[in-house]
């Protein structure tokens, strides 16, 4: 469960970020609010970075400020066109517009331009170690670091060889370009950290224009500036990041944003790591970056979720300067709470059971009225046919009924949603004794599922016509892992270890008429089960519905 210390706010219910932008603003720091979300198109979006989304575009937003929307494109290896437009559709259904749309690889000629200042400066250098080497010579945090042979290069000949990286004359991985600042620095990232890599890579957008290529933490703060960012929003694996973020703009004495941590977000029942994710989708363990059970936007907006509701739960867990775990059940409480108010109400049984009316006459049908969302006042209805055989699910019949069950067994009485009051009298089984179909008679008086002598029932279930129903798809789909922290395996063992079997059970389900529409997406609460999402795999003649999450909100009577 989200505890009290989740959200940092004020008693004026602000957050620690508009607290400080608060006080910018005041000190004159700044004139105005502009935030950036910089994605690496690496891969899908997940709700991490909805959270993000929400967080930069929120602020900017709240403060009549603007937002761009940078592509940290530093990495040609890992960088696809797919993802790129997949990141933009993504932020678009959130309901988000950038005010321009960036690439750090805008910046490369400026960013060169920029390391030849700090050559120049005496503050950085080229260097020829291997990697290994560079890392075994920073040592540890508690231990001085160790100066390679190429750290006291003359200013003119690291010129020329930074030229001649650029110009292509090395080999991949042969050199880079460090900054030079303390080697005996507790802040590892202090301790000479690469700016320039060479790599022979097609990049999507400058082609073979460039065999160098920028770090992220060389690109990052210089982009921000170029761009005028006021507030670099970041999660809290940056904050040692920070010094080295203002080392640089401080050097180059450029435009300087203000860097801010929050709490990345941790969700049950999840993974957060782009590699892994990948892993799933390589691995075939999931469908795609689409798949209903991945914590992807894509996943989730395939699984039935909506825009609002992830933007409800956002703002519910706020933004922290500690991590913690977030349970998943409040992202559903979250869906319910919005789809309750908007998802037309519809009948579905999953696994059907016969249910004869023997007192029903032969050959006839009518049509009743359903109200198609019984929490809007002003809802419209709908007709739904009812016959003389009907199915229910096999779980709302048993032989031996168990204490305090009340749904149908010989000798009971329940209410059909929105139909009649029918009394159970017997049941059918076949050769193996399975339980074929029941029996019952109904109460011509008690149409619309009330008894005009004003006796009681104590169950309503829900059904559909046999002679009218339709076969629909149905997937049922739960947690992707069978434990709340995946990424803590243990000894011997990787996430993959913890995937669910039953993540994803596929049935024949029977709907009334309305349900084969071809409607895709369209919302509803199948009544007594839960809310369901048409998918795309959807035909005009085959439906497929996906479960997008049960009634029952463990998370609501947690917070009572």
């Amino acid at each position: 469960m989200i505890d009290k210390n989740t959200q940092e706010k004020t008693n004026d219910n602000k957050n620690f970020i508009e607290e400080i932008i608060d006080k910018h603003l005041l000190e004159g720091r700044f004139s105005s609010v502009k935030t950036r979300f910089p994605p690496e198109p690496n891969g899908y979006l997940h709700i991490g970075h909805a959270k993000s989304i929400c967080l930069n575009f929120g602020i900017a937003k709240k403060y009549n400020g603007t937002c761009n929307l940078r592509f940290d494109d530093t990495n040609p290896t890992k960088e696809e066109q797919e993802y790129i437009d997949s990141i933009k559709e993504d932020i678009r259904w959130l309901g988000f517009q950038w005010d321009k749309e960036c690439y750090a690889s805008d910046y490369f000629e400026q960013l060169y331009e920029w390391a030849i200042v700090l050559i120049k400066k005496d503050k950085a250098y080229v260097c020829d170690c291997p990697q290994e080497v560079i890392s075994r010579n920073r040592t540890k945090p508690t231990e001085p670091g160790i100066a390679c042979e190429h750290r006291d290069r003359s200013i003119e000949e690291n010129l020329l060889l930074f030229e001649k990286m650029r110009n292509g004359e090395f080999p991949a991985g042969s050199r880079v370009l460090r900054a030079k600042i303390d080697l005996n620095s507790p802040n590892m990232h202090m301790r000479d950290p690469i700016m320039y890599r060479i790599l022979y890579e097609e990049h999507p957008r400058t082609a073979n224009k460039w065999c160098i290529y920028p770090n992220y933490d060389w690109a990052h703060g210089q982009s921000d500036s170029i761009e005028h960012i006021t507030h670099s929003i970041c999660t809290l694996e940056f904050e040692v990041h920070r010094p080295l973020y203002e080392w640089f703009i401080k050097e180059l004495e450029i435009w300087a944003p203000q860097q801010i941590e929050f709490a990345r977000l941790n969700l049950s029942y999840t993974i957060m790591s782009k590699r892994k994710l990948l892993q799933l989708v390589e691995g075939k363990y999931v469908s795609g970056w689409d798949d209903p059970r991945m914590p992807t936007i894509s996943g989730l907006r395939r699984r039935g979720f909506t825009p609002e509701s992830i933007k409800m739960f956002a703002d519910i867990i706020g933004v922290a300067k500690r991590d913690n775990l977030i349970e998943y059940e409040l992202l559903e409480h979250c869906l319910r709470e919005d789809l309750n108010k908007r998802a037309e109400r519809r009948m579905a049984v999953l696994d059907p059971l016969k249910l004869i009316i023997t007192n029903y006459p032969d050959n006839e049908d009518e049509l009743l009225d359903a109200i198609n969302n019984p929490e809007d006042p002003i809802s419209s209805t709908r007709q739904i046919p009812f016959s003389k055989e009907i199915y229910i699910e096999r779980t709302d019949f048993q032989e031996n009924p168990q204490k305090d069950y009340h749904r149908f067994y010989v000798g009971n009485e329940v209410r059909l949603r929105w139909a009649y009051f029918v009394k159970c009298t017997g049941f059918k089984k076949d050769n193996n004794g399975n339980i074929i179909e029941i029996y019952g008679e109904y109460d011509p008086a008690s149409k619309g599922g009330n008894s005009p002598d004003g006796r009681k029932v104590k169950s309503t279930i829900h059904w559909v016509s046999a002679k009218h129903a339709v076969p629909i798809e149905v997937r049922l789909y739960d947690k992707l892992f069978t434990v709340p922290e995946p990424d803590n395996a243990e000894e011997g063992k990787t996430f993959l270890d913890y995937l669910n079997p039953q993540s994803l059970i596929t049935t024949t389900a029977y709907g009334e008429p309305s349900l084969g529409e071809f409607i895709v997406p369209a919302h509803y609460q199948f009544e007594r089960l839960g809310y369901f999402v048409t998918d795309p795999d959807s035909t005009s003649d085959h439906l497929v519905y996906n479960l997008i999450t049960k009634l029952k909100d463990s998370f609501a009577k947690k917070r009572q």
